[in-house]
């Protein structure tokens, strides 16, 4: 296995509520090789969101480490992790998260405005080309189906050249249809851009297309396997 480019030690995540603290997470530890496809599983509740959040590093552990790319999450300050997500880190979510007043074209640029530098709005085109949206770069969100809009979020979250993308429900939205083509685009970009791709899903069918599948139960890890898929 390549070296990793994750690296989960011991991570626990505790909120405090009105009935005293409630533990989201406890005791998690995996690693995951760079370049590798990896599914997240588990029940609603068991902690899969939370656990995305933290890799990405838009909150931070009770206790525990993450290191990702070498850097530890847990000893960066707030605009520090934000630096790593904009240099490192691509993001597909359930909703979507396009913004409604751009067309197409300028949400994929989105990553590549926070960088500053040059946009490349070729490559940006070039990305909607392949998600099948060369017609449809000027319409705007409201404009698009939901399986469009999710091809949108694919182009907008590769437009970097990510090290790493975590994708949140990716099709929870969609339907089967829409799903089957969403999923196929998003191991298809992975392969060529040779991105670390992780996957939270509920569904057996995405999480099988991974090669390394960790669930989730009680805020545990209670099961992980590797196989030779993608």
């Amino acid at each position: 296995m390549s070296s990793p480019i994750l690296e989960v030690a011991h991570l626990t995540r505790v909120h405090p509520t009105a009935a005293g603290p409630l533990t989201v997470l406890s005791d998690v530890s995996f690693t995951v090789a760079r370049g590798e496809t990896c599914a997240i599983t588990g029940r609603s509740g068991s902690g899969k969101t939370t656990l995305l959040g933290l890799c990405a590093g838009l909150d931070l552990p009770t206790s525990g480490s993450i290191r990702l790319a070498g850097r530890d999450l847990t000893a960066l300050g707030e605009d520090e992790r934000a630096r790593l997500r904009n240099d490192l880190i691509g993001f597909v979510f359930q909703n979507f998260q396009l913004l409604p007043t751009l067309t197409a074209l300028e949400n994929v640029l989105i990553p590549l405005e926070l960088r500053g530098g040059r946009v490349d709005r070729d490559a940006g085109k070039q990305l909607l080309e392949k998600v099948g949206l060369g017609r449809r770069m000027d319409h705007y969100p409201l404009q698009l189906s939901g399986g469009e809009q999710q091809r949108v979020a694919l182009a907008r979250a590769f437009i970097h050249r990510p090290d790493i993308l975590f994708a949140d429900e990716p099709t929870g939205n969609l339907d089967a249809d829409s799903r089957t083509v969403v999923e196929d685009m998003l191991f298809t970009l992975n392969r060529e851009a040779g991105t670390t791709l992780i996957i939270v899903t509920h569904d057996p069918a995405l999480a099988a297309r991974t090669a390394y599948r960790i669930a989730l139960g009680g805020g545990k890890l209670v099961h992980e396997e590797r196989s030779g898929h993608e």
